[in-house]
This record gives C-alpha cells, sequence and structure tokens, in this order.
C-alpha cells in the first residue's frame, strides 16, 4: 500500500512541478510584453490548442479581431508577439543575430535535441560553417545523382505494381531515407534494416513533438523524447564508428569528394581543429538538420501530389516539362544540376504548394536588444512569432488567394517579404536547394511513371500544426511508362 502512495505522490509532484514550471515563464515573459492588443486565453495552456488545430484560422481571426500588424496570445506556455505582414516579415528577416535570435520553447528544443535553442543567448556554433558550406547550392547540387538513385529505387519498391498507395506516409518514408543517405551516409551500413533503427525513433520523436509537454510515461510527449534520445544515441554509435573507418582511411578533408557527407565532413573538421567538437556536438548537429529537413518537406511533397491530382492541366505541364528534360537525357543517365533548373514550371507548383499548404506554421524568436515595432515597445527577453499564414492568402498581394495557380509566380514576382518560404535576405534558409533538389527529382520521376486521382476527393485535413490529410491522401495510380 505504501509503495502505491509513494508513486500518486510521485506522480502529482510531477504534475505540480510541470504546471509550477509554466506559470513561472508565463509570469516571467508578462513582464517584457508591451500592451500591445490581443488575448491569452487559459493559465498554463494559453491559446496552444486553438493554434495548433487549425493554426491559418487562428492566425487570420486574430489579425482581424486585434490588429494587421502584431497581437498578444500565449502558445507552448509562453506569452509572446505574433508578428504579421510584410513588413514585419522584413524587420524579422532582416535582424536576425541583431535583434532576434531563433529561439523555440524548451519542449520543443528538447524533442529535436537542440537545447541552446530554449537560451536567452544563441552563441556561434562552430559547427555552422561547415553545414552551411555543405548546403549551398555549389556543394549541395553533386547529391542530385544521389537522389536521384533514391527516388528510383523508392518508386521501384513502394509504388511500382500497385494501384494505390498512401501518398503521406510514403512521402515521410523518401524524405527519411534522402536525409540519412546525405547526412550520415546510412549506406556505410549496407542493410536498410540499419537505416529503419534510426528512422523509427525518428517518427516517433515526431509524432510528439507537438503534443500536450507532459513529460509522464504513457503520454505522447515521453514517447517523443524517448524517441530522440534513442535517435540521438544511435547517431553516437554511428559517429563512433566513423571515426574508425576515417582513421583506417587516413582520410583527409577533400573538396573534390563530391559525394561525402555531413557527418564524415563534421568529424573531419573537428580532428583537423583540436577536437572541437564532441561526439554528441556532432550528433546533435545531425539530429536538428534531419528535423528540419524531413518533416516539412514530406509535406510539401505530399499536398504537390494532391494537387496534380486535383488539377490535371497543371499535371499534364509539368509532364511536358519533365519529359522535355527526360528525353534530353542518355538511358541511364541520371539528372543532374542542370536539369533541375530548367524545371521552372515544376518549382512553381512546389511554390504554390508551400503557398497554399505551408509545411510549418511559423517560428519563434527571442528579442536579445530592444526596439520599437507598431508602436509598441518590446524589451530584451522578449518572445515573438513569426508565421507565413499572415501574408500567403492576403488578396492585396496575391489574385485570388485561394485558388492553386502556379502560373502566378510566372505573371509576376510576390511583393517583397509577402511570401517567404525560405525567410529572405542574408539569412536565407540554407536548405533552400537541398528542398529544391528533393522535391524536384521526385517530382520528374513520379509524373513520368504515374497519373494520380485521388480516392477521395473530400479527404479532410487537419492541422498539429501542420497540415496533414486525415487518411494519409491514398491516391489510385495510373502507370505511364519507367
Amino acid at each position: 500500500m505504501s509503495s502505491v502512495f509513494y508513486m500518486f505522490g510521485a506522480g502529482i509532484s510531477t504534475i505540480i512541478l510541470v504546471v509550477l514550471t509554466f506559470i513561472s515563464q508565463i509570469l516571467k515573459t508578462k513582464k517584457k510584453l508591451p500592451n500591445a492588443p490581443g488575448t491569452t486565453g487559459w493559465p498554463v495552456i494559453g491559446e496552444t490548442l486553438g493554434f495548433i488545430s487549425n493554426p491559418k484560422k487562428f492566425v487570420l481571426d486574430k489579425m482581424a479581431k486585434h490588429s494587421s500588424e502584431v497581437f498578444i496570445t500565449s502558445l507552448a506556455g509562453e506569452k509572446m508577439a505574433v508578428f504579421c505582414g510584410p513588413m514585419a516579415n522584413k524587420r524579422v528577416f532582416s535582424n536576425e543575430g541583431k535583434v532576434f535570435n531563433l529561439w523555440a520553447p524548451a519542449s520543443t528544443a528538447a524533442v529535436i535535441n537542440q537545447p541552446s535553442l530554449n537560451s536567452e543567448t544563441h552563441p556561434q556554433k562552430p559547427s555552422n560553417e561547415v553545414y552551411i558550406k555543405f548546403l549551398r547550392a555549389g556543394s549541395i547540387q553533386r547529391y542530385v545523382p544521389v537522389v536521384d538513385e533514391i527516388v528510383q529505387q523508392h518508386l521501384n519498391t513502394h509504388w511500382d505494381s500497385r494501384d494505390e498507395v498512401k501518398v503521406h506516409e510514403l512521402a515521410k518514408e523518401y524524405m527519411i531515407t534522402t536525409c540519412l543517405r546525405v547526412l550520415i551516409n546510412y549506406s556505410y551500413n549496407s542493410s536498410l534494416d540499419e537505416a529503419r533503427k534510426l528512422g523509427d525513433p525518428l517518427m516517433l520523436a515526431l509524432e510528439g513533438l507537438f503534443s500536450v509537454p507532459v513529460n509522464l510515461p504513457g503520454t505522447a510527449y515521453n514517447k517523443a523524447i524517448r524517441g530522440s534520445k534513442l535517435f540521438l544515441e544511435r547517431i553516437v554509435d554511428i559517429i563512433k564508428q566513423r571515426k574508425i573507418t576515417l582513421s583506417n582511411q587516413n582520410h583527409q578533408d577533400n573538396e573534390n569528394d563530391d559525394c561525402k557527407d555531413l557527418m564524415s565532413k563534421l568529424i573531419v573538421y573537428s580532428a583537423q581543429n583540436n577536437q572541437v567538437l564532441s561526439d554528441l556536438d556532432i550528433a546533435m548537429n545531425i539530429s536538428g538538420l534531419t528535423f528540419a529537413g524531413f518533416y516539412p518537406t514530406s509535406t510539401t511533397i505530399t499536398f504537390a501530389i494532391a494537387y496534380l491530382a486535383e488539377h490535371p492541366q497543371v499535371y499534364e505541364m509539368v509532364l511536358k516539362e519533365q519529359e522535355e528534360i527526360a528525353n534530353s537525357k542518355k538511358s541511364g543517365e541520371p539528372l543532374s544540376w542542370v536539369d533541375i533548373q530548367k524545371m521552372q514550371y515544376s518549382w512553381n507548383v512546389i511554390c504554390e504548394t508551400m503557398r497554399l499548404k505551408p509545411p510549418i506554421p511559423g517560428t519563434f524568436r527571442t528579442v536579445i536588444t530592444d526596439f520599437t515595432y507598431g508602436g509598441f515597445k518590446f524589451l530584451k527577453g522578449c518572445k515573438i512569432f513569426w508565421t507565413p499564414y499572415s501574408t500567403n492568402t492576403d488578396p492585396k498581394y496575391f489574385d485570388d488567394p485561394e485558388k492553386f495557380d502556379p502560373s502566378r509566380f510566372e505573371k509576376s514576382v510576390p511583393a517583397p517579404y509577402s511570401y517567404v518560404p525560405f525567410g529572405a535576405g542574408s539569412h536565407m534558409c540554407v536548405g533552400k536547394d537541398f528542398v529544391r533538389i528533393v522535391t524536384l527529382v521526385f517530382l520528374h520521376h513520379a509524373v513520368i511513371r504515374f497519373k494520380f486521382k485521388k480516392v477521395n476527393p473530400y479527404e479532410k485535413i487537419v492541422f498539429n500544426p501542420d497540415p496533414i490529410p486525415t487518411q494519409g491522401l491514398p491516391v489510385y495510380l495510373q502507370a505511364r511508362t519507367k
């Protein structure tokens, strides 16, 4: 009986600790926020549930009710200001590292293995220069043939000889495989089972990424933390083995080594700089980039296929562009960066997909120096939130904004800072070209092989807070040619 009371008391103590932590964070933030219009909802949970359930409706309703420039809310246990409109986008992206730093709630930072994101300061990591150099166009473009091979293997395994597939699950499968290949070169471990050992805990972490942050056994958040920890541990194990392999090869960094993965580059960099990075540091870099590259991109691929199924005329235009590229290649010749640059209309399809179905609802920032915006003074330590929903379907910037029309990007360039899926200015997302490669190579082979028809044209979309088709987007496949 005493053990039962002990367990009950421990559980109550844990809940109280979680609640007190949330309350302390809220009270701390309250002192720093200006008296801007808005509401903060319920104690502790704030307006998080309303935001997660439909971030687009949440943002647009708040803008209509309170302000089209800035409003106050409470998300993920923090009171914060939501910045809206092109001028706000410009303010945020033009002042990265000067007025704002990237930030994340403690619960989110823990799941993605990036604890520094929950810090008031965001020190420059010695590894930054390595992965920025790795992801820039001149380097990442070397991976086009590799991604080409991955896509074809994926379609051979999961799509060919099938009449129906669920696109969302397969898009995630494809992106896990691609991220692991590019970032850690899982072909070092020849078995696909080795990739699964990484993919399974990663999926577990992602499923609870936006859950209620109560770390008790059985909760989605607890499962996410365990999955994230297991993913990190397995990455560290691979790093230890990779160090042995590289040491045996007396491997030196070589700019002509076209397909050296990021993990190997980080290991070599650390060795050449007095072991400036620990195994855990390298693993956390890999973990953060895997989360950033996998989840949003699989969402974009899913809805791109959905729109192609809904709009046959758009599908035919993509097919025509891709067949011209395919016909210019020799038999068995993989796609190249030059081919990617020719896929202009297909890229417009991807851009229009991200405009209507943003793969992320926004990003958090912390204020690192006092500033004034919209007539309100924001003090150091304030939290703000940037969201694409404030501009992406605004009729002031996009004609017939709810219509799927990739040609709009041919007719005119969006107004400055009205469409910023990859950020803007000097802090443009370094992964833009990676996204461009993995989405366009996938579209190339998918449309050449198949036509798509939705199984359920009325399938509902829910949010978590990214858009998710409730049935996984099942589509009928009509085979064309290989």
